[in-house]
């Protein structure tokens, strides 16, 4: 009798602690958080997101609180949230303190750029959401399609490509993605070689240092389908004519938070990359 009351009691518990986690609204700060949550199915809890999340597009409805890394108390708290899934990093550091003082539930999520830090990260948010069952689903089939994309890019490439990552090219100096970052990650996980491994971290080249990366292609994000620069723009820069991606016109243009995001569609990009980087090669 006493056992019955005891599991009764636990499974009271639970179901109000499932009850309380449904009820939060929630705001995604990084894109692949709010990608993580619509793929657990949690979208309806969304009451925000950061200016970066606009994947999938019914995310762009919700309201917008700013930057990641430049919000404000009064943007965030404008939504009336109580919980925030933050990406480490985001900020600044004096708005996280006043949102914590808010009495707000602050969860900050690791953005490893990695397979591990993929499955992690879905793990984390489904733990603060409270539907792990959903979490466990969604990161084994993510490692799965993960997996595969890793061993066809791997067998697909004979040699790897020479991929320089341009984050922008503008006043004569060119913001290049250099090992430790997403984009060197992608890139080598596509089968790629990353021509400014070199250096470490976003670091601003001269004209002559980019050329001497000699890349046999050039790699760039699409922010909401706008291009950064131009073709036209950057093939008539003589540093980028110089090189070998400059003479082929040889340019491969991704949206960002699909190329850089690291969240549940990374397996596709890594096979886009992938195929992409196949046909540099072959031309």
């Amino acid at each position: 009798m006493m056992r019955g009351l005891v599991t009764l009691c636990a499974a009271l518990l639970v179901s109000a602690a499932a009850a309380q986690a449904e009820s939060k609204r929630v705001i995604a700060i990084g894109s692949s958080l709010t990608e993580i949550v619509h793929a657990l199915g949690q979208q309806h809890r969304l009451v925000g997101r950061d200016r970066s999340s606009t994947w999938p597009p019914e995310a762009a409805d919700l309201p917008d609180v700013g930057y990641r890394r430049a919000l404000s108390p009064e943007g965030v708290l404008s939504v009336a949230p109580d919980l925030i899934l933050a990406l480490e990093g985001s900020g600044p550091p004096e708005t996280i303190a006043v949102l914590q003082e808010a009495g707000v539930d602050y969860v900050a999520i690791a953005d490893e750029f990695s397979r591990g830090g993929v499955i992690d990260k879905i793990r984390a948010v489904g733990a603060a959401l409270g539907v792990e069952p959903e979490a466990e689903a969604l990161a084994a089939e993510t490692a799965r399609r993960l997996d595969r994309a890793l061993a066809e890019s791997s067998a697909a490439q004979d040699a790897p490509v020479n991929v320089l990552f341009l984050l922008s090219a503008r006043g004569g100096e060119f913001v290049v993605g250099g090992a430790e970052t997403q984009a060197d990650t992608i890139i080598r996980m596509a089968g790629g070689k990353n021509a400014a491994a070199d250096v470490t971290g976003f670091k601003t080249m001269t004209p002559e240092a980019m050329a001497a990366t000699a890349p046999d292609v050039i790699l760039m994000m699409e922010r909401q389908g706008e291009a950064i620069l131009s073709e036209e723009e950057l093939f008539a820069l003589p540093a980028v004519r110089l090189t070998s991606a400059g003479q082929n016109r040889a340019l491969i243009r991704m949206p960002g938070a699909y190329l850089l995001g690291f969240g549940p569609r990374t397996a596709d990009a890594v096979m886009d990359l992938s195929a992409a980087l196949r046909g540099v090669r072959g031309s």
